[in-house]
């Protein structure tokens, strides 16, 4: 066995020590505990606490550290939203950037609206559940103390859906989001679909109360719309299309656009999706909506159309990446709201800085590139002016965050 002194968290979520000048990652650790046990490739899978410390808690879930699904769930939870603010600031650091951090915003306990779960049929029935950290071992679950109370109430019909959608061989996976119709479900690798299938799948549905099924790509069967609320609109996303994680997350992600935007009469949304900033913000603004999947762009169209009070939206199909808005394009626009993917926005980011645009609200769920974008923008002669992050995935290592850029 080798001790070794935990002094941070990673930012996968592991304590790291060091030994000999190499850095030693421990699962489940907290930074100032003392620690042994067997190191593998520079990791200490099964790490004896030695000296715990009071930033240690006892975690809510019985299936902590058996499912993969959280990795911190053994820390204080104020420590955790400076350790996300603290990803985010070394991220900008490594680009020779500072700024100001506003208080954190976390979603709570049971609000995360959307999960995929994988599903495998047994002798006498089925379980969901989510696999082992780095196995391919499924942990049933039984309840989920992040999940939204309405997809936890849905598990009998989950697990019946499974139960005929797989065989014992082989699993399946089931996205569920909630919505205003009832659960809106997405059936994955699944067995092909045949009449039987079909006739049971509608027999689930009505009995559950679930709104809205597809399988292995298919609509089956829509009950009630599977509709969102976006601000005073109500919108029905395809199937697969992107949902902030909580309904507390997105109202903070929204609200917080809407302080940097202001009184801005014209906006470009870069990236829109569905509509999740475009429609609140249409309350007081024209806006122009960019994204590169016409059948989400369509879904926000058409709740814009049926919504009262909101002015006037214009949706364009356009990939972003491969054809961003030039400067020329960008003129028309006091403000612009961007939501990248993972990978950013560099190009359409490097017309941003030098078009006419004068703020921005910028939306990242990853810091490293947000910090690469943030370092073009600034080099065209923008200011970071504050930085907000908000945390809808509790007790993981992902992080979300809000920045204000302006320039005079």
């Amino acid at each position: 066995m080798t001790e070794i002194l935990i002094k941070k968290l990673g930012a996968k979520g592991d304590g790291i020590g060091t030994l000999n000048g190499t850095e030693i990652f421990a699962p489940y650790t907290v930074p100032g505990e003392r620690v042994d046990g067997q190191i593998v490739h520079e990791r200490m899978e099964k790490a004896r606490i030695l000296e715990p410390v009071s930033l240690r808690v006892k975690p809510p879930c019985s299936h902590f550290k058996i499912c993969g699904g959280c990795s911190t769930q053994h820390i204080e939870r104020t420590f955790l939203a400076h350790w996300k603010q603290d990803l985010v600031r070394d991220a900008l650091a490594k680009q020779g950037l500072e700024t100001e951090f506003r208080a954190s915003i976390t979603s709570p306990t049971q609000s995360r609206r959307r999960a995929i779960f994988t599903g495998k049929r047994t002798k006498t029935g089925a379980y969901l559940g989510f696999h082992t950290r780095g196995t391919s071992q499924i942990v049933p679950i039984d309840n989920c103390v992040l999940v939204h109370p309405n997809i936890s109430a849905g598990f009998t019909g989950l697990k019946a859906l499974v139960k005929m959608a797989t065989s014992r061989k082989s699993e399946v996976r089931i996205a569920v989001a909630t919505s205003l119709g009832g659960l809106d479900i997405s059936v994955n690798d699944a067995l092909p679909l045949d009449n039987e299938i079909r006739e049971q799948a509608i027999k689930i549905m009505s009995k559950h109360g679930f709104s809205r099924l597809f399988w292995n790509g298919e609509i089956i069967i829509e009950r009630m719309a599977a509709q969102q609320q976006f601000g005073a609109a109500r919108v029905t996303p395809p199937s697969g299309s992107f949902l902030q994680a909580t309904q507390d997350g997105e109202a903070a992600l929204v609200e917080t656009v809407q302080e940097i935007v202001g009184k801005t009469k014209k906006i470009a949304d870069l990236f829109s999706g569905c509509g999740t900033f475009t429609l609140p913000l249409a309350k007081n603004a024209e806006i122009a909506a960019f994204e590169s999947d016409g059948t989400m762009l369509a879904a926000l169209d058409k709740g814009w159309r049926t919504a009262v009070g909101l002015k006037k939206v214009e949706t364009n199909t356009r990939d972003l990446f491969h054809n961003p808005l030039r400067e020329d394009e960008l003129k028309p626009f006091g403000a612009a709201v961007i939501d990248p993917p993972r990978a950013g926005a560099k190009a359409q980011t490097e017309f941003l800085a030098a078009s006419s645009v004068n703020t921005i609200a910028f939306v990242s769920c990853y810091p490293a590139t947000f910090a690469r974008d943030a370092r073009i923008l600034l080099d065209g002669g923008f200011t970071l002016d504050w930085v907000q992050t908000v945390d809808q995935f509790l007790w993981s290592s992902h992080c979300e965050l809000v920045a204000q850029f302006t320039r005079v």
